[in-house]
Order: C-alpha cells, then structure tokens, then sequence
C-alpha cells in the first residue's frame, strides 16, 4: 500500500504545466486511450456526463484556433495530443439528452427515470436555484468537466506523459469557428476548458510550490 501511495504522490510532484512541449515525441495510442477513459469513467453531478471531449490534430484547425488562444500558443504547436472538453447546455429535466441518459445509459424504467427527474428538477431549482438563466445552468455542467480534466491529467502524470490546462481563450470565438467548421452544435455545447497532453521540452526551472498541508487542510472531529 505503502508503494502505491508513494507512486500517486510522485505523479502529482511530476506533474507541472507545461507550456511548451517536444514536438517529436509523440504519445502512444494506447497511452492516450488509456488518459481519455478515465475521463470518460469520471464521475458527474446526477450522473449526467454534460461533457465531450473534442481531440483536435488536425493542424489547420489548430492554426485556425490561435488567435482565439492567447493562453494556448505553443501547446497548440508543440502538443502531442490537443483537447477542448465542451460542457454540455441546457442539462435540465426536460431535455432529451438527460431522458437518454436516464433510461438508455442508465438502464432505468420510465418510472424510476420519472423519480430521477423530478429530484433532479428538485436538486437544480430549488436547492441550486439554477433556472435564473442559461448562463448558470451552463456554468453548473462547466463545473462537471474539471472532474475529468483532473482525472485525465493525473493518469497522464501516472503515465510520465506532461499536460497543461488551458482557460486563455475566447469562449464564443472558438465556439463560432467550431460551429462553422460543423464540429459542434453550439445548441447543445459551449467550450468549457483546453487541455494539451505530450512530453516537456525542458524540465521544470522551479519547484513545485504549494501551501502547507496545515493551512489548506482543516479537520473537524
């Protein structure tokens, strides 16, 4: 037990942003699968997945993106593998992706998927007060997608494959170009957040550094 707590200690030390990354090495495809499962094996609010993960190598695309991402110049160059996750609009009982969700992905009857909906129409509006607009629906499925973005970063870290995420860009630029292109229906997604994944160029010229356990952590017994 002892080993495994070191190794999940030493990925999370390994692992830095990395903002420019050897543009030769490139990650393996079972290596890369193995990154974007556990995103997909991630955990969500209610259990409904309001997220896709667009992987862009395409280089005209990645070119075309640049000047909507200030934040992501040389990973968009220099990545191995290139990933915008999109969170999903509009999670709200009465779609029909979350009625997919529940009884195709989820296997439920129609009235335990009934159940499900009307506590999930209770837990959104009434306990979260998310129905004031579309905006805080969107940015309460915008929170889902860092839970993969953890995950697939960590295991990248397990895998001593470097990654960065991204936020420096502008949201409804990249959103119009990915709808033009035909890439998304900006009905159903918006960006939410970039990450890049590949191998570091140049080791780290400073520590990690972080706030002491004892002033991050509080116990309450």
């Amino acid at each position: 037990m002892k080993d495994v707590q070191q190794r999940v200690l030493d990925a999370y030390h390994f692992r830095h942003a990395i903002r420019q990354f050897d543009p030769v090495k490139k990650i393996s495809e079972d290596d890369m699968h193995t990154i974007l499962e556990t995103g997909r094996l991630s955990p969500s609010s209610l259990g409904l997945e309001p997220w896709k993960f667009l992987v862009i190598q395409n280089k005209d695309l990645r070119e075309a993106l640049k000047p909507y991402c200030w934040g992501a110049q040389k990973q968009l160059d220099t990545a191995s593998h290139f990933i915008l996750i999109l969170a999903r609009k509009n999670v709200r009982p009465q779609n029909d992706y979350v009625r997919h969700m529940l009884e195709v992905i989820h296997q439920m009857s129609p009235e335990m998927a009934q159940q499900k909906l009307d506590a999930t129409s209770k837990f959104q509006n009434e306990s979260n007060d998310l129905y004031q607009n579309e905006r805080t629906l969107l940015d309460w499925a915008g929170k889902q997608t860092y839970i993969p973005l953890g995950n697939m970063m960590t295991t990248a870290a397990m895998l001593g494959i470097d990654s960065c995420p991204m936020e420096g860009f502008l949201y409804e630029e990249v959103a119009q170009l990915l709808r033009d292109k035909g890439y998304i229906h900006t009905d159903d997604y918006y960006p939410s957040v970039m990450v890049a994944f590949g191998y570091r160029l140049d080791d780290p010229t400073r520590k990690k550094t972080r706030r002491t356990f004892n002033d991050v952590v509080q116990w309450i017994d």
